[in-house]
This record gives structure tokens, sequence and C-alpha cells, in this order.
């Protein structure tokens, strides 16, 4: 993944801060089901954030773990908030 500028970085904080939390960590964690959808919101919005409901504890571990098998980057964590992102795949358009 290309590295990402600073202003870019600002750029997707601002955003996320309009956003929902779209998927919420509960008892069952990082289970397969839960890295699939977020997978699924990744590859759809490309900035996710995801509420610590559950293992608030263990946030600071979690976050980032989230990110390396989410293969996204962690732009930041705030209370039991995180907000991943991932580039959108480029759809293909086809041309007439």
């Amino acid at each position: 993944m290309d590295p990402l500028t600073n202003a870019k970085i600002r750029e997707l904080k601002a955003q996320a801060q309009r956003l929902k939390a779209t998927l919420k960590i509960g008892k069952e964690g990082l289970s397969s089901q839960f890295l699939a959808a977020l997978d699924e919101a990744l590859n759809h919005h490309g900035l996710v954030k995801v509420k610590f409901e559950e293992f608030k504890e263990q946030k600071k571990e979690l976050a980032p773990q989230l990110a390396e098998k989410s293969y996204s980057r962690l732009i930041m964590r705030v209370g039991n908030v995180a907000v991943l992102y991932r580039p959108k795949k480029e759809e293909s358009v086809e041309h007439p």
C-alpha cells in the first residue's frame, strides 16, 4: 500500500468525523465473520469506522491488528472508535 501524505490523512480524518460507526466489535471479537464484514465494508466505502462495544481494554492492541488483518491503514483511534482506510479498488468502466 502506498504511503499516505499528511494532507490525505487530514482529509480522511475530516471525512471520518461525519461517519457513523459502520461495524461494532462485540463479544465475538475479531471473528472470521467480522473480518469478512470489515473487508466488504472497506471494499464498498474505503473509509470505515469501527466501534469497540466489547474489548474496550484491549482496543489499543486490537486496532492495529484490525488494520493488519484487513490490509487497511489505521487512520486514527479516538475513545472506543477506530477509523480504517483502504483505497477502493478501481472500478472498471466500459466505454462504448
